[in-house]
């Protein structure tokens, strides 16, 4: 009786401890061993866990619970897989060709309507507009007329999914109230946009819905009212609460995004001299703000395989003053402006200023063959945007500058390669 009823235990104790499990199979001919999951917090992906390959599959158990959009990331690959979770078992195989992922399946229910709902939300926004006009010119009789109002009757189709499907049904509703663009759609407020924001549930965070309904919210109005608009909103919100304050972080970082610094500005100082408790989401943005703004101590960087130096972190390249350049091979902006650098090059060194290039690439072949010609330090962890700096540096965008003294610490944070050469006196 006591085995039996520690066997009753454990089998207790390993479904209490998983919510739900993803099954991903992938071919032989797909290498990569290991896969990080994240999760979703606004627009921020969280790294949730990371699985080993077995075999042909990965099995994730997933321990808390979660309905929303998730990730799968192949880091070996630089690959990722979109998908979501209804809070159920999660199932998708896919195919390789070239390396690349192709053709994925999604074997359950809701990831399978999912991915049909945003194909014809995407053709609903691209290709309904064209088939409205090509209508006008074939005969309603004829075979492609037809098959013209066919497509035309399925992607205007409006019809509910079934309940069976909450965060399914949350995405879609709202993306087309607020998001889909239609002729003739009434015109959004702010009044709408702060109803919703305030009174939905949390899959809106893991919905991926936040960020682009804040841009649709700061488009609504004369540009001379968005600070007041943003302290209407804010107020309605609440930043004393864990959504005010994901929704700050967001405004926060949009005006990141945008160079719109005077509100970044404003609304950063606001965050931090908040005295409640800080969520997670609101505290990073905080920190990664305050760790690059100038005056702070640039924080250090181990190399992964650094070219042009012995050195072993960032911290280690001894010069008078250090550039950091994050630039990637495919970045057409940077293609423009490092051969700025490499007629500086003498110069700099003359005055003992080191060059440190941080690769945003993904692609191996494409980095390696563009570091040839580039005779300062650079390094790459191949990860594209996946890649730990750009969060830590609060990098968003290639070409991206700091200039650094001989301590490390951060004394300029030019716009383009002409300022960078300017704070310089190198003109």
């Amino acid at each position: 009786m006591k085995k039996i009823l520690a066997v009753l235990s454990l089998i207790l104790l390993n479904s209490l401890s998983a919510q739900f499990k993803i099954e991903i199979e992938a071919p032989a001919t797909f290498t990569p061993k290991e896969v990080y999951l994240y999760t979703l917090s606004g627009s921020k992906d969280l790294l949730e866990t990371k699985e080993v390959r077995k075999g042909n599959t990965w099995q994730i158990n997933v321990t808390k619970p979660y309905s929303g959009m998730m990730k799968l990331y192949f880091p070996e690959q630089n690959v990722s897989i979109n998908f979501i979770s209804e809070n159920k078992n999660v199932k998708l195989k896919f195919d390789v060709e070239n390396s690349k992922v192709t053709n994925i399946q999604y074997l359950d229910d809701s990831n399978f309507v999912m991915n049909n709902l945003q194909d014809v939300q995407q053709k609903k926004e691209f290709i309904l507009p064209a088939l409205f006009q090509m209508k006008e010119y074939y005969k309603d009789n004829s075979d492609f007329g037809k098959a013209i109002e066919t497509e035309i009757l399925r992607l205007s189709n409006n019809s509910d999914i079934s309940v069976k499907y909450p965060f399914v049904n949350f995405y879609k509703t709202n993306y087309a109230r607020f998001l889909e663009k239609s002729a003739g759609k009434k015109a959004l407020t702010h009044e709408e946009i702060i109803d919703f924001l305030t009174k939905s549930n949390d899959l809106l965070e893991t919905s991926s819905l936040m960020r682009p309904i804040l841009v649709a919210y700061l488009n609504i109005g004369p540009s001379s009212n968005v600070s007041s608009d943003i302290d209407k909103l804010l107020a309605a919100v609440n930043v004393e609460t864990p959504r005010g304050q994901t929704v700050l972080s967001e405004l926060i970082e949009i005006f990141d995004l945008y160079e719109m610094k005077d509100l970044k500005d404003k609304y950063l100082t606001e965050a931090s001299n908040l005295k409640c408790t800080i969520n997670e989401r609101l505290s990073s943005t905080i920190a990664t703000n305050k760790n690059t703004e100038i005056g702070a101590q640039f924080p250090d960087q181990i190399f992964n395989q650094p070219t042009n130096t012995k050195a072993k972190s960032l911290s280690e390249v001894k010069a008078a003053k250090k550039i950091i350049i994050f630039w990637a091979s495919t970045c057409s902006h940077c293609e423009a402006e490092l051969p700025k650098f490499l007629e500086k090059y003498s110069a700099l060194q003359a005055q003992n200023i080191q060059i440190i290039g941080l690769s945003l690439d993904s692609e191996k072949a494409s980095y390696e063959n563009k570091v040839k010609s580039l005779p300062w330090i650079n390094d790459s962890e191949l990860k594209g945007w996946y890649s730990s700096y750009a969060n830590k540096y609060n990098v968003h965008a290639t070409p991206s500058y700091y200039i650094l003294d001989a301590n490390n610490k951060i004394i300029a944070k030019p716009d383009h390669a002409k300022d960078v050469f300017s704070y310089l006196k190198l003109n």
